[in-house]
């Protein structure tokens, strides 16, 4: 089998690995096409309001984010994606490490997104913002005894605490904050105590842990604020509660969903128009309706439900250490035995 049949057979598979939702076609000046591990329902109310005021068109593609990636790269300077976008700072990290977007630094973006939610040099930008903080059982925990992130270390929590697998993106964002905030050795004490008080094995999904407090099992734990909200809204009466980490030191750590412009984009003005778009008034209004998370632009106030959880420093950690600590946050958690 020679070379080019190899690549095609490549080529493939990353599409029998997405899902796709229109067809994909070469893109015009009218019409801006999107690589987006974001689900449908999260993005083509944007895209259809996009479209409405400004006449140029979508065409988008969803799958796994791994997929689409390896997609970009096998289609290098054929791709007709002009955008793509993804959820967490350590994947639009990476994949602005791959070489796969193209600096944008507009007025527009500069204005509508504070510089920690933006890559450094502009090769991605933060749409919404996600809070990773402590929730906690109302019913066993006094909120008076919560604080820090470190603080859950301490062993006063021992066998009281639910966390996420170490595996999921979110949790290797978390630990690279720590690292940053911290230093490796005060990080390596911190997630040992975590492990040390944990009341079960980590869980796959934010829910899990929050379902865990709720059957007793522990007491606290994190997740992010958009998974809170989700429960809430199908149990309203439950007695869970967030904590705003780190008031008093460097803040709640945050993280975003948020897209690039490709290095390849056949129509590179129309999605740096459709970057800007999204970091709009009307925007992100949308995007707090669609998911209860956070306006990355500031300037917005937050969906009636989340504004109800009250307001928070943020860490103002630039999100791209979430990607270039995310290596030694790895390392660290599976040498302090967490799974």
């Amino acid at each position: 089998m020679n070379i080019n049949t190899l690549i095609s057979s490549a080529i493939v598979f990353s599409v029998l690995t997405v899902s796709s939702i229109t067809t994909v076609q070469a893109t015009s000046d009218d019409s801006v096409t999107v690589y987006s591990s974001r689900k449908e329902h999260l993005i083509k109310p944007l895209f259809e309001a996009f479209t409405k005021d400004t006449g140029v068109k979508v065409e988008y593609l969803t799958g796994k984010g791994g997929a689409l990636i390896e997609r970009l790269k096998l289609e290098g300077a054929n791709t007709p994606a002009d955008m793509f976008m993804t959820v967490d700072a350590g994947n639009l990290w990476y994949v602005g490490s791959q070489d796969l977007f193209q600096p944008v630094q507009t007025e527009t973006l500069k204005s509508n997104i504070p510089s920690h939610l933006r890559d450094p040099d502009g090769l991605w930008t933060g749409l919404s913002v996600r809070a990773r903080t402590i929730v906690y059982s109302t019913d066993r925990v006094n909120s008076a005894d919560l604080s820090t992130y470190a603080d859950l270390s301490a062993s006063k929590w021992k066998g009281k605490l639910c966390l996420r697998t170490s595996k999921k993106i979110y949790t290797k964002s978390l630990a690279a904050s720590v690292i940053y905030n911290h230093g490796e050795d005060k990080a390596g004490d911190i997630i040992s105590g975590w492990v040390n008080n944990l009341a079960a094995t980590p869980n796959a999904k934010d829910s899990h842990v929050m379902n865990a407090i709720l059957a007793g099992q522990c007491d606290v734990g994190l997740v992010n604020t958009y998974y809170f909200g989700r429960l809430v809204a199908k149990k309203p009466n439950a007695p869970l509660k967030l904590f705003w980490a780190n008031q008093d030191t460097t803040g709640v750590h945050v993280n975003v969903s948020g897209a690039g412009v490709t290095k390849h984009a056949s129509n590179a003005k129309g999605a740096t128009q459709l970057l800007e778009w999204l970091s709009s008034s009307k925007a992100q209004a949308i995007y707090g309706s669609l998911n209860k998370e956070y306006p990355a632009n500031q300037n917005i106030a937050s969906d009636d439900v989340v504004s109800a959880w009250g307001s928070f420093k943020q860490d103002d950690m630039n999100l791209s250490q979430a990607g270039i600590l995310q290596a030694k946050a790895v390392k660290l958690m599976q040498m302090k035995g967490y799974k």
